[in-house]
């Protein structure tokens, strides 16, 4: 897989490298997710998060390098049920923020593991990163360079591992955000369940 990598023109290497970066650092779900398991259950829970949905990143990767993603994408009725799958999902997680209480309560906050898995299943209901593989990882690949499949897998682990730990970032700098919080007041699930309920919308209207 390297040797594919390594076999690809540097100038282009390097440009996926940098637009891969803008696109990890743009605010985007798995930034908005992360940013409210963090507010809501403290950094670790923030980082799980973030991890969890870096992890889900490569079943979209996997889906791309297999030919799925391309079969989903020209069946605009499967790219709704994924839509609304994601955001009955996510509105669930809101319910549960909202009535969570105050932070400390020790009421619906989510451990690290129950975190990660949200962060996985999160990501692989949203149809969006599908089309995204499709258009963003075959810029950069080289016919001369090797298998495509190995390419796009390739490029796609680089891609997953900076995002997991840009998201993982975002994650743990709310999840301190909101224990500074916590000591002051009771609304940091609150915060929570918007960002959750914001981000079903968002998924829902785009």
């Amino acid at each position: 897989m390297i040797d594919v990598l390594l076999a690809l023109p540097p100038e282009r290497l390097a440009a996926f490298m940098v637009g891969g970066l803008v696109v990890n650092f743009a605010p985007g779900a798995d930034m908005v997710f992360a940013t409210a398991c963090g507010i809501q259950g403290g950094p670790k829970v923030g980082a799980a998060a973030g991890f969890g949905a870096g992890v889900g990143v490569l079943w979209h990767v996997t889906l791309a390098a297999l030919g799925v993603s391309a079969l989903i994408a020209t069946h605009p009725e499967a790219l709704t049920v994924l839509r609304w799958a994601g955001a009955g999902y996510l509105s669930w997680l809101a319910v549960k923020a909202w009535r969570a209480g105050a932070v400390g309560e020790g009421r619906g906050v989510p451990t690290p593991l129950r975190a990660f898995r949200r962060g996985v299943l999160t990501n692989v209901l949203n149809p969006k990163p599908i089309l995204f593989v499709l258009s963003f990882l075959p810029q950069f690949v080289d016919p001369a360079a090797g298998p495509i499949w190995k390419q796009i897998v390739g490029l796609g682990l680089m891609f997953a591992f900076t995002g997991t730990l840009v998201t993982m970032g975002y994650g743990i700098l709310a999840g301190y955000a909101g224990a500074v919080l916590a000591r002051r007041m009771g609304a940091v699930n609150k915060l929570a369940a918007v960002l959750f309920a914001g981000l079903a919308a968002k998924l829902v209207l785009d």
